[in-house]
């Protein structure tokens, strides 16, 4: 029932009800923009209950948006979904739908409890609880986490900042693949009980871990299991699926008291320690799994050591990489494990700087109070680290708004990436450049084709680590990008490289996107085609950078 026939949505529901309509009309899902009609008023789409809803002209990503004025209820948004949509999609609109109910009351649960949880939140948490309040500028359902209900939400989720303890299960040893950091890793591969009970702890190793990883004797389990087993944490969440694995001995004792981090499956474990774990759910569309794959883990290390061998070569780019080398895995995607170390000083994620007062606070405490100043030298970092990755060494990095944080340290800030399994490089450029062409398992994170480094850089640098940063910061934002993406492009002057960027960002007519959506949720992969659902293109809209604003 549409909100003209007399239901009047309440609450958040307005609000999700725009994001999602807005969202089906950028990536034009089963061709809805057909259903626009034009006339002496505007610009107007007919929504299967006949309703004509006026659109805005305009929007950062997309070309036309929902009038500010207009009031839509879930129901009839998913109706015309409903509607438009090929019989071969109706399991992705049904999923599409539990993904937009269960994130209408995940809006509506941090409403009555976010606010009370902020104000409990100790240090660094509480930018990151921050940044996991503000929704995500493209995915319209982004706080859904499927699955997990109101009671896991304040449990485990990060905008609501619990702490709560790990639980660990015993993987057999003959299972378990390290990385080399790993073995030595404090107390990850014990010592046997026939030999010494102590641990091994390297004094080069920081950040307090000698309590990372128990012993089985501290989760309630034989002391013994240590000669043939190796014990593994495990999410409170992910406990259901690990009890079932056969071979895996689930202990009854918690250990390790952490608190979420942005990213929901990673958690804040030690001073200056992160540690990433599998979660039985999936965020950004159904096909976005939290689990971890084997493969990502030495991927992500590998792609790691290649930014690191760049960075030796470019002395003067003022970036700090995270530490993700040490990990481990049993060959299941829910029996795997990270361990993030960090570096000293203050860290912010990017993301929390589109929550409210976060970035007028930043600027207070680092930058004489002024945003601008601010914003100006962090989109001076993002575009000099990235621009010059593409040019020189044919290098796109999935380094979103949440994948990369500011670093306050001795007075000056850096930037710094985590997370690099996304990453995007062209062999021939690498090769070109100096550095050695990592043998990625995932061949997708190798191109010959610099339009797809193009597309990587336009979708998540320039749309999600600036636009979506700046836009709403301060008035002249599409000048400020447009200046400090000059400059950067400028140092490489006609090389080859450069001209392909500046001509699909500065020059472009308009600028590509990702239909998220459509790739994550609603259409399966063998209709869509895409080998990648965090890669698939088609959607674009008008260039925010040609136009003052």
């Amino acid at each position: 029932m549409s909100a003209m026939a007399g239901v009047r949505p309440v609450g958040r529901e307005p609000y999700l009800a725009g994001r999602v309509l807005n969202a089906l009309l950028r990536e034009d899902f089963a061709g809805i923009a057909s259903r626009l009609e034009r006339d002496r008023e505007g610009v107007a789409l007919v929504l299967a209950s006949g309703r004509r809803v006026r659109l805005a002209p305009g929007g950062l990503f997309q070309d036309f948006s929902i009038a500010p004025e207009e009031t839509l209820t879930l129901a009839e948004v998913l109706q015309t979904l409903e509607a438009v949509a090929t019989p071969a999609d109706a399991p992705g609109v049904a999923a599409f739908a539990t993904e937009c109910h269960e994130t209408l009351a995940a809006l509506e649960l941090h409403d009555r409890h976010g606010p009370r949880a902020l104000e409990r939140a100790p240090g660094p948490i509480r930018y990151e609880a921050l940044a996991a309040a503000v929704d995500h500028p493209v995915y319209p359902t982004a706080r859904c986490r499927l699955g997990v209900p109101a009671e896991g939400l304040l449990a485990y989720a990060p905008e609501f900042a619990p702490a709560f303890e790990l639980r660990w299960a015993a993987v057999p040893r003959e299972r378990v693949t390290l990385s080399a950091e790993a073995e030595t890793f404090p107390g990850v591969r014990q010592e046997p009980v026939s030999g010494s009970l102590s641990r091994v702890f390297p004094s080069a190793v920081p950040g307090h871990a000698s309590a990372l990883f128990p012993r089985p004797a501290d989760v309630g389990l034989p002391d013994r299991l240590a000669d043939t087993h190796v014990l593994f944490p495990v999410h409170p969440l992910a406990l259901p699926v690990v009890t079932g694995i056969p071979g895996v001995i689930v202990a009854g004792v918690p250990y390790l008291r952490v608190r979420p981090t942005l990213s929901m499956r990673t958690v804040v474990a030690g001073e200056r320690l992160h540690l990433k774990l599998p979660i039985p759910t999936s965020t950004l569309g159904l096909r976005n799994r939290r689990s971890i794959k084997p493969a990502t883990l030495r991927d992500g290390a590998l792609a790691e050591r290649l930014l690191r061998e760049v960075l030796r070569a470019e002395p003067d780019l003022p970036v700090l990489l995270a530490d993700e080398q040490v990990h481990g895995h049993a060959g299941h995607e829910y029996l795997g494990w990270l361990v993030r170390r960090l570096p000293p000083g203050e860290i912010v994620p990017v993301a929390a700087l589109a929550a409210p007062g976060v970035l007028p606070e930043i600027a207070a405490r680092f930058h004489g109070g002024d945003v601008r100043a601010l914003l100006r030298e962090y989109l001076t970092l993002l575009f000099a680290w990235n621009v010059r990755l593409f040019v020189r060494y044919g290098i796109a990095l999935e380094a979103h708004q949440q994948n990369l944080s500011l670093v306050f340290a001795d007075g000056a800030m850096r930037l710094m990436v985590k997370d690099n399994d996304g990453l995007l490089a062209a062999p021939d450029r690498l090769a070109s450049a100096g550095p050695a062409v990592p043998d990625f398992a995932d061949e997708r994170m190798l191109t010959d084709d610099p339009h797809s480094l193009a597309d990587v850089f336009v979708t998540i640098t320039l749309h999600l680590a600036a636009a979506a940063i700046a836009f709403g910061a301060v008035e002249d934002a599409a000048r400020l990008i447009r200046e400090t993406l000059d400059d950067a492009l400028t140092e490489y002057g006609e090389h080859p490289m450069a001209r392909l960027l500046r001509a699909r960002t500065l020059d472009a007519a308009r600028l590509v996107g990702k239909s998220m959506v459509t790739a994550a949720t609603l259409v399966g992969k063998e209709r869509t085609g895409a080998r990648d659902v965090n890669k698939f293109y088609g959607t674009s809209g008008p260039n925010y950078l040609r136009f003052p604003r």
